[in-house]
Formats: structure tokens, sequence, C-alpha cells
């Protein structure tokens, strides 16, 4: 039976969206895509700041399920302005991503859901 992973700061993925951040299912955790929104719901104009919030989203959901980054198995990023933010991107990435490294595709995007975002991501852990 999935069983719906959701740490305190992102309980309004529950209430507003209807959606789990993450959920368990036969040991794997699938995680929503996750945007750089801050808690009060806005978006900062630095690319990085949005990209350390989005990984911030994950570490919470990964440690919410008892896991950490060297769980993740798959990650995929979407991004607006990929080009322009890449390299920041993969600094920031390294902080946390560990080996064995998880499976990485990312994807241009002309946009998402609000405006002002530049990057989300979605992953998938597997508890070993």
């Amino acid at each position: 039976m999935p069983k719906a992973i959701v740490p305190p700061t992102l309980d309004t993925y529950v209430t507003d969206w209807k959606m789990s951040p993450g959920l368990q299912h036969d040991g794997f955790v699938f995680m929503t895509g996750f945007t750089g929104a801050s808690a009060d719901g806005k978006y900062s104009d630095d690319p990085a700041e949005q990209i350390e919030t989005v990984f911030a989203k994950i570490q919470a959901v990964l440690e919410e399920a008892g896991l950490g980054f060297e769980h993740l198995v798959e990650m995929t990023s979407y991004h607006v302005g990929l080009r322009d933010h890449l390299e920041q991107f993969r600094s920031i990435r390294e902080q946390y991503v560990q080996e064995p490294y998880p499976a990485w595709t990312a994807i241009e995007v002309t946009g998402f859901v609000r405006d002002g975002a530049v990057v989300e991501i979605k992953c998938i852990a597997r508890k070993t």
C-alpha cells in the first residue's frame, strides 16, 4: 500500500494541490516535481536561490522517509533558460548528490504553472 511522505514544511502540497510531496511504494519514494518557490510562494530572481530551495525540498522528503541523497536513483530537472544557469545548477547539485550518482536528465522547457520559476526537479529514491 502506498504511503504519503509529507514533511511539515510541505503540507500545502496536500492541502492546496491534493498531491503528496513523496509517495513511498515497494521500497521506492517517488517525488513530485518541486520548484524553487519559497515558503511564502515567491520566487527569487536569483536562479541559484531557486535551485537551493528545490534541493532543500528534496532533502526534506528524503529525511521524512528516513533516506538521504545517496538513495536517489533518478533525477529529472526541467529548466527555463537551461544554458543560462546550467553551471550553477551543476555546482549546487554536486553539493547534494553522492556516488553512485543517480541517473539524471535535464530538459529545457518554455515555462511552468507559475511565472518566475526557472527550475523544477522530480526524483525517485530507493531504500537499499
